[in-house]
């Protein structure tokens, strides 16, 4: 149900051209895949369409735990996100890689659930936004991962 299936995908279409072979003898199977589900690459059409399980999470740190806990504030982080996350990023080219490191949470979830480390690569694909609340005092996190590929979400 929730795994992303291109092995299941894969199987069909040999299935379906072994079938076709049959009626077409002349006929030359050059590939299975055309590479545009582009699995395991960091691909544009992942970054707007989606592939696999598409999540977006939110939440609200308080004042006293940015403070307390990550030796901060909320101002701080809000101008780091902004200067690393988006700036940085957009400077560098990223495919949707507006984050910090976000591939590296999923590939450790993969590991633990014995799903394929490798399907980690579209996981970058993710934007990080932080805004402060209530104002100015606490901190609103937002994260959207439009291409988590396996099951495990």
């Amino acid at each position: 149900g929730d795994a992303m299936g291109m092995n299941m995908v894969s199987k069909g279409v040999q299935n379906v051209l072994q079938f076709l072979q049959s009626d077409f003898p002349d006929m030359e199977v050059v590939g299975i895949s055309g590479n545009f589900c582009s699995d395991k690459k960091p691909a544009a059409v992942n970054w707007i369409e989606g592939r696999g399980k598409s999540v977006v999470c939110e939440a609200v740190i308080t004042e006293e735990i940015v403070k307390k806990v990550l030796k901060t504030t909320v101002p701080a982080l809000v101008e780091l996100n902004k200067l690393k996350n988006l700036v940085g990023s957009a400077l560098a080219g990223a495919l949707g890689g507006f984050n910090a490191h976000a591939s590296n949470i999923v590939t450790a979830v993969f590991i633990a659930t014995g799903q394929d480390p490798a399907q980690n690569v579209e996981s970058s694909h993710c934007l990080t936004m932080l805004e402060p609340i209530n104002d100015g005092r606490d901190l609103h996190i937002s994260v959207t991962m439009p291409s988590i590929e396996v099951g495990t979400v």
